[in-house]
């Protein structure tokens, strides 16, 4: 395979800290990325296969994939990663790919940061950043989102009517 991944990324994997990455590059334990893979401005590479020992999920050819898409920056793999993390729930690792994919614009990684607000999953439980971020998935298009948010305007229609 010998596909290269950021530090970041591996972080999510494994859980381990920056610093760690540089000890187990040092005694050779996990493979450096060529430093010509390297771009401007970004940190150093992870080869992929040296780590795939401590990853702390099994993850399918399929999922490996989905991590080199959300590596390479497709917003919606790193929605679709995030969404894999929240249902093993390793939320700091979800919240951390749906950061990357809202800052795409991606509705539905907005989506389920409005979820994770209002349900306080990863993040402190907070019912009017959760709406906001389920506001603005709906204003983007987010079908789900646009649902939940005519139901509420319903009811404050309903309840204001009374």
């Amino acid at each position: 395979m010998n596909q290269q991944i950021k530090i970041s990324t591996a972080i999510t994997l494994t859980g381990w800290s920056k610093r760690t990455f540089w000890r187990r590059f040092a005694d050779g334990s996990v493979e450096r990325g060529a430093e010509n893979h390297v771009k401007a401005n970004e940190v150093s590479t992870v080869v992929l296969d040296s780590i795939l020992p401590h990853l702390w999920v099994t993850l399918t050819a399929e999922d490996l994939q989905l991590v080199l898409d959300a590596d390479a920056g497709h917003a919606q793999a790193q929605s679709d990663l995030a969404l894999l993390f929240r249902d093993l729930e390793k939320h700091k690792e979800a919240l951390y790919w749906l950061e990357l994919a809202i800052k795409q614009g991606d509705v539905s990684a907005m989506h389920w940061m409005g979820r994770a607000y209002v349900e306080g999953t990863g993040v402190p439980k907070d019912d009017n950043l959760g709406l906001m971020w389920i506001a603005k998935a709906a204003a983007g298009g987010h079908i789900v989102s646009q649902a939940q948010i005519s139901g509420m305007i319903r009811c404050v229609t309903v309840t204001n009517s009374d």
